[in-house]
């Protein structure tokens, strides 16, 4: 599934995110046995702290706009990897923008 992105040190989503979500969104209403797993992660500025909960934060927003999209919410978890697992290597803007993202699980539903 792919994945969002955010600004930096931000956990809005963007318009750009929308239609992503919405196609999630679809394939969650398709088979209504899995579920989702949301998790948000950062770049590696800020503290440890500090981006374990802006990740969280980053995993919510999805969440809840799965759940404004009629998705159950027992269907949905949220997680964070703050900066632990980097999408993309580099100390610099073109990989912190890869690094600022939520990923998508897909899981049996509970």
């Amino acid at each position: 599934m792919a994945p969002i992105f955010f600004d930096f040190d931000q956990a809005v989503l963007r318009p750009e995110s929308v239609p992503i979500l919405m196609r999630h969104a679809e394939m969650l209403r398709r088979y209504p046995a899995l579920g989702l797993v949301v998790e948000g992660h950062c770049d590696e500025r800020g503290t440890i702290e500090y981006n374990l909960a802006l990740g969280m934060r980053r995993a919510q927003s999805a969440v809840a706009f799965f759940v404004r999209d009629h998705i159950e919410e027992r269907r949905l978890s949220a997680r964070s990897q703050g900066e632990e697992r980097p999408g993309a290597s580099g100390h610099n803007e073109a990989a912190w923008a890869q690094n600022r993202r939520d990923e998508f699980l897909v899981q049996d539903a509970p």
